[in-house]
């Protein structure tokens, strides 16, 4: 899952913002991958734009249905929202078609990372090379689809599934592995450690990662949990708002609770895009990556109308409805 990796426990943040004047909606509980980039807009809307107690847990979508939280890889705890990448909402919504998308976060935009002396010019150069990733994932999912441009699976290349994370770059630096696809900073990493030897394929027009806030229908259906919900909802959208205009304070955010280097923050900025807002193609992506992950787990792949049920845009339309926060 997206929590792969060197993650660290035990991570929260807590904040206590003023109440608008619409009034306080009570405490709200966020787990998330605090060690990754595209939860900046969550952890800053916590941190000023969400008018009661706002508390952030490593964790994702398994806190939301009840999942078993693996040690090092999340914090226990109930969560009313959750972030993960599109893939982890198909994966679980099979167990649990009660989750629901509701409100895309971000987008990270993935590239696969190659040492040109490996004999790599091209995607189709992958063919027998030794590629570190981790299949399961966006990132999988993203080296899927790059292959399959060129006419080629995962079959065709030696996938090398490497944690933590960091050791992936330090593979590629010592040669074991020819490629690297993962999201950022251990993208940007190992980019930096070829140097002149770095060739990148990006995903422009092919795939790039949506980072979404997901729930549940029983927690929608419950009045009081969806005014907080709607209210955070409202948060995000504002502090994205403020991210586009001045990220300094969500990048100094994201360092603080991934245990980054301001330098790995500012390196790897460029390779997200944030927008709080639903994608017009977002249930196309859900049933093309879909097909890929029946086919990966031996099940029958959902129609799309079953897959737009996911989606439910209700909330959004109710927080645009909303005043900017703080000036209620």
């Amino acid at each position: 899952m997206r929590m792969i990796g060197a993650l660290l426990a035990g991570l929260m943040l807590t904040v206590a913002a003023p109440a608008l004047a619409q009034g306080s909606p009570g405490p709200i509980a966020i787990h998330g991958n605090m060690q990754t980039f595209e939860i900046a807009p969550v952890l800053y809307a916590a941190d000023e734009f969400y008018p009661d107690v706002a508390t952030v847990k490593m964790g994702g979508i398994p806190n939301l249905v009840g999942e078993p939280i693996v040690p090092g890889f999340g914090e226990e705890g109930v969560a009313d929202v959750a972030t993960h990448a599109e893939t982890q909402a198909l994966r679980y919504s099979v167990r649990h078609p009660d989750l629901r998308i509701i409100l895309n976060v971000s987008e990270g935009l993935y590239r696969i990372v190659a040492r040109r002396s490996a004999g790599i010019e091209s995607v189709a150069d992958l063919k027998g090379k030794r590629v570190a990733t981790i299949a399961q994932t966006s990132s999988g999912y993203f080296l899927h689809r790059m292959l399959a441009e060129e006419g080629l699976s995962f079959a065709d290349i030696v996938a090398v599934p490497i944690a933590p994370l960091s050791a992936m770059t330090q593979a590629l630096r010592k040669g074991e592995v020819d490629a690297v696809v993962i999201w950022e900073p251990e993208s940007e990493n190992s980019a930096q450690v070829l140097g002149a030897d770095l060739i990148e394929f990006h995903g422009d027009g092919v795939y790039r990662e949506l980072f979404n806030l997901n729930t549940t229908e029983a927690h929608l259906a419950d009045p009081a949990r969806r005014a907080k919900i709607v209210r955070f909802v409202r948060a995000v959208i504002d502090a994205t708002a403020q991210i586009n205009a001045d990220p300094a304070k969500a990048k100094r955010l994201v360092a603080k609770a991934g245990g980054f280097s301001p330098d790995d923050v500012a390196d790897s900025w460029r390779h997200h895009r944030f927008n709080a807002n639903f994608p017009p193609d977002l249930l196309d992506v859900l049933v093309l990556e879909e097909q890929w992950l029946a086919q990966r787990d031996n099940r029958r792949a959902r129609g799309r109308e079953e897959l737009a049920i996911l989606i439910d845009t209700s909330v959004y339309e109710e927080a645009l409805a909303l005043a900017l926060a703080g000036g209620q």
